[in-house]
């Protein structure tokens, strides 16, 4: 074919170093301490090409990456060369010394480009080229090319340097993109969570109930980007409100997901069941065919008739309501109601009839276990307190628990639904 053939290392004669020989080792050790620094792909490869077309004084220098999927290698980097550009393809095992290169794993040297047959013409001043693979262990990452404006132009002891570089430039090249690649992930998870933040806000209730002589809110933090805590607000046609919050087991995007799903089924169950234990019922039978294992939901469900001044709720496993009124503070129980999701069961029902000056709260446990600096918890007893003094509402309970933890991140969604009479 005329081509000539690739030069093993091992072959390349050993000889005394001249003094051009060791400031040119001087300048691979630099240039090698350089790349390893850099983790920007392409100011890396940008760093390759110029310094060594410079160092050596190539006509041209490239850095071709291996694009694994398609069997091809894509120029990601050039100086010197006005026919490619970045991006521009060669095709492994057919195409220029690059595709060569790329299937055997072998540097190829053509002292004379003009009897390769596998050089393809880019610089018409180039009269010799050398193209070296790039390989992470046993896993080829590219092909680095350079070209001399001189037959023969690259002496041996400038191959073993040039092969030497490659060595920490194709680990450079792996780990720039191994960290753009982790970069990129940790991005697009980013602007998921982002996107998924804002459509779970959605679903937040817009605004609190108004409802003469009753103060209603809530409030929801998630610990993270997206949580598994709600509360929300349905309003009947007759003028009752259904009250829930509820806690989905599990953080993030998963819970978020869960969260999303058993409000839908609520809603849609709130209207056509009229009681709170029935409503939990089917929805708990529901969750329990579509659930994954081991995933469960707590949930208080509440009906506030505002006429006759009471409130009926079914408790599925979430923390026992706190209820202040003249008599003091109670933490509110029911008979029956397993976290939904888990088994096949029924809900009892608790009414409590309200009176001027009362309070009724729901919370989740980020409210009650939260913690100090001190790992002290936040607790039940604190926010009784809370709850019994003036002004209390969902706002001020959450702003009551971040004074304790003074600093110290939540370790669970915080939520609270806040209801008082008279007050």
């Amino acid at each position: 074919m005329g081509a000539f053939p690739s030069i093993p290392a091992e072959t390349l004669p050993t000889r005394p170093l001249r003094f051009d020989q060791v400031e040119e080792l001087q300048k691979l050790q630099k240039a090698a301490q350089k790349i390893s620094s850099i983790l920007d792909l392409d100011q890396l490869i940008d760093n390759i090409v110029n310094d060594v077309a410079h160092s050596f004084g190539c006509v041209e220098a490239s850095v071709y990456l291996h694009d694994e999927a398609h069997g091809e290698m894509v120029l990601a980097g050039v100086h010197g060369c006005s026919v490619n550009h970045k991006g521009h393809r060669l095709k492994i095992g057919k195409e220029g010394i690059v595709g060569y290169v790329a299937s055997t794993g072998q540097m190829r040297y053509a002292p004379d480009v003009s009897k390769d047959d596998y050089y393809i013409a880019c610089e018409h001043s180039t009269r010799s080229e050398v193209a070296i693979p790039l390989h992470a262990g046993e896993r080829l990452v590219g092909v680095f090319t350079a070209s001399h404006p001189e037959l023969d132009g690259f002496p041996r002891q400038q191959l073993r340097m040039l092969q030497a570089l490659c060595d920490h430039v194709a680990v450079a090249v792996d780990n720039a993109r191994r960290f753009q690649f982790e970069r990129n992930e940790r991005e697009a998870m980013s602007r998921e969570a982002r996107e998924a933040r804002a459509i779970q806000q959605a679903l937040l209730p817009k605004s609190s109930p108004y409802i003469p002589g009753y103060m209603i809110s809530g409030l929801s933090l998630p610990a993270g980007a997206v949580g598994g805590d709600w509360y929300d607000f349905i309003s009947f046609p007759d003028g009752r409100w259904g009250l829930v919050l509820a806690d989905v087991s599990g953080k993030g995007m998963a819970a978020a997901l869960l969260m999303s799903a058993t409000r839908g089924m609520l809603r849609s169950l709130a209207e056509a069941y009229c009681t709170p234990g029935e409503v939990l019922t089917k929805l708990n039978s529901l969750l329990v065919d579509d659930f994954p294992a081991g995933k469960f939901v707590t949930l208080v469900y509440a009906v506030l008739d505002p006429a006759a001044h009471t409130v009926t709720f079914a408790n599925a496993g979430h923390l026992q309501p706190l209820f202040v009124d003249g008599n003091g503070i109670q933490f509110l129980d029911t008979e029956r109601g397993l976290p939904l999701g888990l088994s096949a069961g029924d809900y009892s029902e608790t009414t409590v009839t309200l009176s001027p000056g009362s309070r009724l709260v729901f919370y989740s446990d980020g409210i009650t276990e939260a913690v100090n600096e001190a790992d002290e918890e936040y607790g039940l007893e604190r926010l009784a307190r809370h709850v019994a003094g003036h002004g209390a509402s969902a706002v001020s309970v959450v702003e009551d628990v971040r004074a304790f933890a003074n600093g110290v991140s939540l370790r669970d969604d915080a939520s609270v639904v806040f209801l008082g009479f008279g007050v």
